[in-house]
């Protein structure tokens, strides 16, 4: 009664918890809770930017904590919901923003730097910037400039370096505070370009280009002045090409120049906002300080206009460039005294455009400049799409699993679907409970757990069956099931659970997603295995209509006679087939390499649909006709006709957003291009994600092993590792074969592999472990063999219970589900393999190395062939005979080595023939 009692309590708390998930979903209830979706489901931008500390310094903490508060201000100011901005390793921010409409635009505003500096338009010019009589002198060409300074840089020394092309006088990299560091950046590496080959005295005789790097003289700075403004300073009319000044700068002056920055801005009264006369302006006002300075310039520019009889200008630079040159005029009398302690920026063309300066200097300078290492721009169609690829994919698995246990264990089988009903509502409450955010791997990681779920069912099932096998009542097997089947769930779940904590600690924004759905879903899934199925197991234990062996499907034989076999002598040919495996993988690696993808060799990524069919031709000719035909373009989907597909993803170099403008343009005209997908990678990026998927998979493997030391043997983990190695190299051979592209999601499918490899070997090691102390007169291979035949069938049923929402994810989900989910297929399988063929022949090779396990094969040794096929018969016709309490594989295996019945009935005969009494 206390354990009906027991398991009514359970599945009591188990209905108010998934009426509570109920509730949560209700429109308007009080409780009620949305489904936060990502970007790659609803779209948006991604971006993650990168700090670069000026020379000399590193990366600190507490600046980056800063960048990150600045970085949310803007994204709050920019009116988009629920924006995530979180910091990513010491030196990296990452920033979703969901559903923006202009990601360019909405990108260039976060990582703006905010450099605000007010120079004397008429004072601070200098060299060739300032005219004989005075005045500002523009100058076209920033090679021009440069050119006459390098005498003084020879004199002085440089504060900036910037690197030429001398033949075309174009300005390649710069500015950089290191000659050095301009030989580092992208242009400089993708043109060949070393301060060897630059300083070289004796240039090659005809060479394709010759580069030169220009200084900017100590105590000045490089200032540009842009198209968009109506009249430059110093010109005649609109300017048609940016043009380049040189200004005194010596910023740790106290009166400058820069007279004033915007450390001197009171951020509050910062502002966009439309003057009658000046049209659209940002205002400006000052901290009680900054009004001081500003009062002081303005009176001094006041009185030198009214001297010299002229209006004088005052230049406003952002980030260096010339923004505005507010004049002031001599005439007005107010300004005797100085200004009032406020300015403004002038010549915008639009108040939207007032607005991104004006959240710039709202929210305060960034300690850093950043650089963008990747951005993923999705469009809202596509997000849509992927949306209803993953529903169907998730529906699709968990129907597929429902039917296999329903077929596989028939009545258990409802109480499994049951169970597996219960774990999704307690799933889809974690997800609302914890404001997960899904995206497109975390609904991956969903459609993966369904399996995981009811693999922990399988175990258990299979448990029980057995032990009604050997002869036990259906309630005293439920017991036993639970009880024994409960280490190896755990076990097999503890180590999916490093694996998604690895993940989820070194993968990128996406794949984290993957990771965390993965954790979530085994932990609920293990509650739900041992809690939900087990109390209505247990409640149906007592009646007498359940006590039925046939009812269980647990009735005569085990099945599967026929892999019944000596896997143990068969060693090596299992050890030749998988090194023949490795082999053609190994070839191919060598021949053809992996198929990198943007994530790991960087560049821009373009994925679109479109609504007939195209020729794979006609696309690549469009990017021909825009300057970019030697980007990759690939068909995707079902093919149709000669090379026609309706979706194409195109890989390219990296291409700025003006470029990337003029591609999608000439796509969407000339093929009707829709559903865009866009995503840029910096290489230094991608080599950063190959480097972690590496420490991720060591880290992975370490830990493994570490549990499995604790768990089981340290023996036991050496044949773990050599199955997970062999089960990572096939994966990645398989890839290399077909020409797969290898992604991020690749990387996740690869570690999720190692956490399933290792699952059905957990199986078999448990019950090798288990049978050690009742088999110990057995030789080891006897035990492994043993062990083998009454796991195999639950390790198959794992595997393919595993494989059923993978399967559905490759039929049902998008291209980016279809490539994670062959991963793990190939991943899944080849672990169900080596588990059975590789792992097991390791441990017995390793283990009867042993002094006790080597008397003991020796002795079959010389009993001679007969024996050990002897033993293995004994223990086949235990398992094929019908169930009884005293018959079991193990006991004929114990009976057969060491005659046991025998023994014990001439211990009895003598007994027997003893006197009951001793003679006194």
């Amino acid at each position: 009664m206390s354990d009906r009692r027991k398991y009514l309590i359970l599945l009591g708390l188990i209905v108010l918890a998934v009426a509570g998930v109920a509730y949560m979903t209700v429109p308007d209830s009080p409780g009620h809770q949305k489904t936060t979706l990502g970007l790659d489901l609803q779209g948006g931008l991604e971006v993650v930017l990168q700090a670069v500390p000026p020379k000399g310094q590193k990366v600190d903490a507490g600046r980056m904590s800063i960048a990150q508060n600045i970085m949310r201000n803007r994204v709050d100011k920019l009116g988009v919901s629920e924006p995530e901005v979180r910091r990513q390793g010491s030196d990296q921010i990452v920033i979703q923003l969901a559903g923006v409409h202009d990601p360019r635009a909405a990108a260039a505003l976060i990582g703006k730097t905010a450099q605000l500096e007010f120079y004397d338009l008429e004072v601070d010019l200098t060299g060739p910037s300032k005219s004989v009589q005075g005045q500002p002198n523009p100058e076209p060409n920033i090679y021009t400039l440069l050119a006459g300074q390098q005498a003084l840089v020879k004199e002085k020394g440089a504060s900036e370096w910037y690197l030429f092309d001398k033949t075309t006088k174009k300005l390649i990299a710069g500015p950089s505070v290191s000659r050095d560091a301009l030989f580092n950046t992208k242009p400089a590496k993708k043109r060949g370009i070393s301060a060897r080959s630059v300083s070289a005295a004796k240039p090659t005789k005809k060479p394709k280009a010759s580069y030169v790097v220009f200084g900017v003289p100590k105590g000045t700075v490089v200032i540009s002045f842009g198209t968009d403004a109506s009249i430059c300073p110093g010109g005649a009319g609109k300017p048609t090409t940016t043009t380049w000044f040189l200004f005194k700068y010596t910023p740790d002056s106290e009166n400058g120049p820069p007279e004033l920055t915007g450390k001197d801005l009171k951020l509050s009264g910062t502002r966009a906002d439309l003057d009658p006369s000046q049209g659209p302006v940002v205002l400006m006002e000052f901290t009680g300080a900054g009004s001081k300075k500003f009062q002081k310039i303005t009176q001094g520019l006041y009185q030198r206009g009214d001297l010299l009889g002229t209006a004088q200008l005052v230049a406003s630079v952002l980030d260096r460039e010339i923004k505005s040159f507010p004049q002031i005029d001599y005439a007005d009398s107010s300004l005797a005294t100085g200004s009032s302690g406020n300015a403004q920026l002038t010549g915008v063309s639009s108040f939207t455009e007032a607005k991104a300066p004006a959240v710039v200097l709202q929210t305060g300078s960034l300690p850093y400049k950043f650089t963008t290492l990747e951005s993923t721009n999705v469009s809202a169609t596509l997000g849509k799409d992927s949306l209803r690829e993953a529903k169907r994919a998730a529906i699709g698995g968990l129907i597929a699993v429902a039917i296999f246990l329903l077929l596989f264990y028939r009545f258990m089988g409802i109480i499994a679907v049951t169970g597996l009903g219960i774990y999704m509502a307690l799933l889809y409450g974690a997800i609302l409970l914890f404001n997960v955010t899904l995206t497109l791997p975390g609904f991956a990681g969903l459609i993966l757990t369904i399996g995981v779920a009811a693999d922990a069912n399988v175990v258990v099932f299979e448990r029980i069956k057995e032990e009604v096998r050997a002869g036990k009542s259906v309630r005293a097997a439920i017991g036993a099931g639970y009880s024994k089947g409960f280490h190896t769930i755990l076990d097999a779940n503890a180590v999916t659970c490093i694996t998604a904590l690895v993940l989820f600690a070194v993968a990128t924004a996406g794949v984290k997603g993957f990771a965390l759905m993965l954790l979530i879903g085994t932990v609920i899934s293990l509650v739900t295995a041992v809690a939900a199925t087990r109390a209505m197991l247990g409640l149906l234990a007592g009646f007498r209509w359940f006590d039925n062996p046939r009812f269980m499907g647990a009735h005569g034989t085990q099945g599967l006679k026929f892999l019944h076999i000596d896997y143990m002598r068969r060693r090596y040919l299992w050890f030749a087939m998988s090194g023949a495996i490795l082999l053609v993988g190994a070839v191919s690696l060598g021949v053809k390499g992996l198929n990198l993808g943007i994530d790991f060799k960087g560049g821009t990524q373009i994925s679109f649909t479109t609504p007939k069919p195209e020729p794979i031709s006609e696309v690549r000719d469009q990017m021909k006709a825009v300057g970019h035909g030697d980007a990759i373009v690939q068909g995707r989907g079902p093919q149709t006709g000669e090379e026609s597909y309706k979706s194409y993803q195109i890989r390219s170099k990296s291409l700025k957003a003006a470029e990337l403008a003029r591609v999608q343009n000439s796509l969407d005209k000339k093929l009707n291009a829709q559903k865009f997908g866009i995503k840029n990678v910096s290489s230094s990026f991608g080599r950063q994600i190959a480097k972690d998927a590496i420490l991720a998979v060591l880290f992975s493997l370490f830990l493994v092993v570490l549990y499995i030391a604790i768990r089981f043997d340290l023996k036991f983990a050496v044949p773990v590792i050599i199955a997970m190695v062999h089960d990572v190299l096939i994966t990645v051979g398989v890839y290399s074969v077909t020409g797969r592209e290898v992604s991020t999601s690749t990387v996740a499918a690869v570690l999720t592999v190692l956490g399933y490899s290792i699952y059905d070997t957990i199986i078999i090691f448990d019950r090798i472990r288990e049978n050690i102390p009742l088999m110990r007169r057995a030789p080891f291979a006897t035990i492994a063999n043993i062990s083998l035949w009454e796991t195999i069938r639950r390790s198959l049923a794992t595997t393919f219970i595993t494989l059923l929402p993978v399967a559905s994810l490759l039929l049902f989900g998008g291209d980016t589900l279809k490539d994670f989910a062959f991963a793990l297929l190939v991943g899944v399988a080849s672990g169900a393999y080596s588990s059975i063929f590789i792992a097991a022949p390791l441990i017995t090779m390793w283990k009867e190395r042993e002094p006790e396990y080597a008397r003991r094969r020796d002795e079959l040794a010389v009993a001679g062939d007969g024996a050990g096929e002897a033993v293995l018969v004994a223990a086949e016709q235990a398992a094929a005979a019908e169930p009884a309490p005293d018959l079991s594989p193990v006991a004929a295996v114990e009976r057969a080595v060491t005659g046991t019945d025998a023994k014990r009935e001439r211990r009895r005969q003598r007994r027997r023939s003893r006197p009951h009494g001793r003679a006194r």
